[in-house]
């Protein structure tokens, strides 16, 4: 009898420390769409000989302690692509990120620890949608300037981080501010980014339609984490900066002709008045000296003219 309860001690004793079997945690974790969530692992990864991650037992994501051998989505699964590189490994602890999560990523995440003494998490997420209330929405014109104000006292110890499409893009911490410029936020903003230091506050330069979409905020402030979201959306204006050159060229060249055009017609007016006189001018020099050289042609000359003159005089009379 001894004997038996001996062993009956020593069998609980291995069941309690899990040496037959596979420890089990369960975390019920809930977060917004849209949102990040990270699954810690809670150990280091060069402890251990092997970490797996699935999700609804489909293996997502898997990790080597020596890091020989790394995977996630796809690359462990061809059967699935549901994340579509929305999943990060930590190389350090294993722990599993997924960004921009969507309600269809509601679920059991299931951690595998493999080393001497295996051990197992399961995680139930839970994606919660946001009301209309807590998004602000924010409308502009393509080349106009927006500011997305947190619209809160910023403290000195206050870390305040924000996101674009899930992207980190900008980020202040006590007195130092960081304008990220990795290749993608490089390529969509190309420096039109600014944020002010006193408020958190985050300037969109020279806007455009790429810059749509929802901005997040998050606000640390010692153990207090909040979200403000902000909906951006630019519309075209209508025309494009080559199009308002065309338009532009277009417009001068047209002026351009119609002065062309005035200034021949001036031209034109201008030489009519000038030769006009210089007719008259020119009979008149050679009526004087018709009657230098020959006195009596010359007056017959006038007696005729006169005679002419009077005649057309009383047909135009006539004609009245």
């Amino acid at each position: 009898m001894k004997l038996f309860i001996h062993l009956f001690s020593i069998i609980l004793f291995f069941l309690d420390h899990d040496v037959f079997g596979v420890g089990s945690d369960k975390v019920s974790v809930s977060v917004l769409e849209g949102d990040s969530v990270t699954l810690n692992t809670g150990v280091q990864t060069n402890q251990q000989e092997d970490i797996k991650w699935y999700f609804n037992d489909i293996l997502v994501a898997q990790i080597s302690g020596d890091l020989s051998f790394i995977c996630t989505d796809v690359q462990c699964n061809e059967d699935t692509e549901r994340f579509r590189d929305r999943l990060k490994l930590d190389h350090q602890t294993g722990s599993l990120t997924v960004t921009n999560i969507r309600n269809t990523d509601s679920g059991e995440y299931k951690l595998l620890i493999i080393s001497r003494r295996n051990s197992e998490k399961i995680f139930n997420v839970t994606v919660h949608g946001f009301s209309a209330s807590e998004l602000y929405e924010v409308n502009k014109q393509e080349g106009e300037s927006v500011t997305l104000d947190p619209g809160v006292i910023r403290k000195p110890s206050d870390v305040m981080t924000w996101y674009f499409k899930d992207t980190l893009i900008a980020e202040i911490s006590g007195d130092q501010s960081k304008i990220y410029t990795d290749v993608q936020c490089k390529e969509r903003f190309r420096d039109r980014l600014k944020l002010d230091h006193q408020t958190g506050s985050l300037t969109i330069m020279n806007t455009g339609t790429t810059d749509t979409g929802v901005y997040k905020l998050q606000i640390i402030s010692g153990s207090i984490s909040s979200v403000k979201r902000f909906s951006v959306s630019v519309t075209d204006s209508g025309l494009s900066q080559c199009s308002i050159a065309i338009v532009v060229a277009v417009a001068v060249a047209v002026a351009v002709v119609l002065l062309v055009f005035a200034a021949a017609a001036a031209g034109v007016i201008c030489h009519r008045r000038t030769h006009a006189p210089v007719s008259q001018s020119m009979q008149k020099i050679t009526t004087a000296a018709t009657i230098i050289r020959d006195p009596a042609a010359a007056e017959i000359n006038t007696i005729r003219d006169t005679e002419t003159g009077g005649t057309e005089g009383e047909e135009k009379r006539d004609s009245h």
